[in-house]
């Protein structure tokens, strides 16, 4: 699962990096807590959205 908020600038401030790095992506990791509301969602097959060249 991945996550890109916009503007992800805030991040610069809260992990202390310099202002010419840019965060591009979030990576959630991790388990949702007992009482989060998690969407049910499934898989795509592979196929559905790979090719290979």
């Amino acid at each position: 699962l991945t996550h890109t908020p916009s503007p992800m600038g805030f991040l610069n401030e809260i992990l202390g990096r310099p202002s010419h790095e840019r965060p591009f992506l979030l990576l959630v990791v991790g388990y949702p807590a007992g009482d989060a509301k998690v969407p049910e969602i499934t898989k795509k097959p592979l196929e559905e959205f790979i090719s290979f060249v």
